[in-house]
């Protein structure tokens, strides 16, 4: 069985670069140290003869043939825009010289 201490966790956590309080290390060290005794379980099933799965379902492109259909109205395709001038979205500028 594993057991992670707090000093574990806080090593892990400065490798990951994640804040965890001070006062949860206790409580993420237990519950990591459950997750790696459950892990260590799996490792223990006998898996000879079993091919390996990138998925554990059978998976189907469920994507509709690409087809033209009519053109959204440009009144409704910025009608949720945060900023428009009615003819085209407003975007802050990324590019250096932009406004």
């Amino acid at each position: 069985m594993s057991h992670l201490t707090p000093d574990d966790v806080r090593k892990v956590a400065e490798l990951a670069q994640l804040e965890i309080a001070p006062g949860a290390l206790e409580a993420v060290a237990t519950q990591l140290s459950s997750i790696l005794d459950y892990v260590e379980i799996l490792g223990e099933v006998n898996t000879e003869g079993v091919e390996p799965l990138a998925h554990p379902l059978e998976l189907v492109n469920v994507f509709r043939e690409d087809e033209p259909t009519e053109m959204l109205p440009r009144e409704l395709a910025l009608k949720n825009a945060p900023k428009t001038d009615g003819k085209y979205f407003i975007v802050p500028a990324i590019l250096e010289g932009g406004e």
